[in-house]
């Protein structure tokens, strides 16, 4: 089976969540695993599903004035994308990974992504089990505290990665993101060329770009009015 790689696009925040729910619910070929990377169009956050409106605008404070912010369709916390390099991956139903626990699948994409790091010249690891970083301050909720196989720098031991899923009938959605700032001067382009070559190990499927999916447009335009909505902003 390949591993369908996606253009990189850059979008608004509803919009990017909408397009990463849609890669999960309705690709045109949904036995393929498939990969994008993708930008902002402003700056912008994310939070978890399960997270409620007020206290992500607590943790927001001043600067939430500032952002565009939009509910995640997976888990996890607020995850600032004003610097960061973020990526969705789906496996599709009845994948070996994709059907292993939580843990398990989480642990095996980060391990991949650590070892890339380190071969382009940021040494990493992932948090050991049990073990969790100190909180430090600020909005950036997500890389502020590493917990377990997240993926760490060796000697700083920073947060450099985290990612939330959302497991369904229609397989496993991973919506990961990076720390620039954290990772420091790499090239991004070749960088996620390595990446995928690794996953595509992991996954025992053979990478291969693929034309964004023509039926998506007005599906995005439409489900973004959604995420957008103070119905599914405020719904926990």
């Amino acid at each position: 089976m390949p591993l369908d790689l996606l253009p990189t696009r850059s979008d608004s925040a509803a919009a990017n969540m909408a397009t990463d729910f849609l890669m999960l619910q309705h690709y045109p070929d949904p036995s393929h695993a498939r990969w994008r990377h993708y930008g902002w169009h402003r700056p912008a956050v994310t939070f978890g599903y399960a997270q409620r409106l007020a206290e992500v605008s607590t943790q927001l404070g001043p600067a939430a004035a500032d952002l565009e912010w939009c509910r995640r369709p997976t888990g996890g916390g607020l995850v600032d994308h004003r610097d960061d390099w973020t990526y969705a991956l789906v496996l599709p139903p009845g994948h070996e990974l994709g059907a292993a626990p939580a843990p398990v699948s989480y642990a095996a994409v980060h391990d991949v992504i650590a070892r890339t790091l380190t071969a382009w010249g940021c040494p990493a690891v992932l948090q050991p089990p049990g073990d969790s970083s100190p909180p430090t301050t600020g909005a950036a909720v997500c890389f502020n505290r590493a917990e377990p196989a997240d993926v760490i720098h060796v000697d700083t031991r920073e947060k450099l990665a985290g990612a939330a899923q959302k497991r369904g009938k229609r397989g496993l959605l991973f919506q990961g993101s990076l720390a620039r700032t954290a990772v420091g001067p790499i090239d991004w382009a070749a960088f996620e060329m390595s990446l995928v070559e690794g996953l595509g190990h992991l996954l025992h499927e053979t990478p291969q770009p693929q034309p964004w999916p023509e039926a998506w447009d007005d599906a995005v335009d439409a489900l973004a009015e959604n995420y957008t909505s103070e119905a599914w902003l405020a719904r926990r």
